[in-house]
């Protein structure tokens, strides 16, 4: 079968539940190698032989229009979708007569697409590929192939947490806790020191504590 080379590219990520297996159920997530900029509509409005100047200036309009009636509380429509503020409350309350506008702030900016910019998308979708990546950390049970990412991690006589996440494919709390933990499991294996702004983590048989 040829390998797809078109469509969306998706990763694999666990949930927090499991499966009947008593594996984490998996979700999908895209995963585009790079992201467009106003650059790239530069680029395409000139292939489409359009002013992107004027592009950019209807843009930089619609923010400025935009931002003062979001400010003001409104809902703004557009062929986008609809794009309204979100606010918060700053504590726990209960009662009503005690929230003061101090108590509110800022949260952001929430988008209900319209039909018509999800029908465009929908269009131009052109199904779907699988990156080739690891599922989560569930490789970290692995023992064999931790102690071989560590070891490489290691080439240098000592390793940080940033180089083990390269060898293991860890996420950075996750290579951080694997770490911590052979520095003080009960037959540690490692030891760690604050070099800079950085920990670094050092073999005890390299430094003769492992003897």
């Amino acid at each position: 079968m040829p390998r797809k080379t078109d469509g969306m590219l998706f990763e694999l990520q666990p949930r927090p539940t499991s499966g009947e297996d008593g594996k984490p159920l998996l979700y999908a997530r895209p995963a585009a190698p790079d992201k467009r900029t106003m650059k790239d509509v530069s680029t395409y409005c000139s292939f489409k032989g359009l002013n992107s100047a004027l592009v950019e200036i209807a843009f930089s309009t619609f923010i400025d229009v935009c931002s003062e009636w979001l400010a003001d509380g409104y809902r703004v429509e557009t062929p986008l979708g609809i794009f309204s503020p979100k606010i918060k409350l700053e504590g726990d309350f209960t009662d009503p007569a005690k929230v003061q506008g101090k108590d509110v702030s800022f949260a952001g900016i929430e988008l209900l697409p319209s039909k018509q910019f999800i029908k465009a998308v929908s269009k131009n979708q052109h199904g779907f590929r699988k990156k080739s990546t690891r599922v989560g950390n569930a490789h970290m049970r692995d023992e064999a192939l931790m102690a071989e990412a560590l070891r490489s991690a290691m080439k240098n006589g000592f390793t940080t947490i940033r180089q083990f996440m390269v060898t293991s494919g860890l996420k950075y709390h996750s290579a951080q806790r694997y770490l911590e933990h052979l520095c003080y499991a009960e037959s540690a294996k490692l030891r760690r020191m604050r070099i800079g702004g950085a920990v670094h983590y050092f073999s005890k048989e390299q430094t003769g504590e492992g003897k």
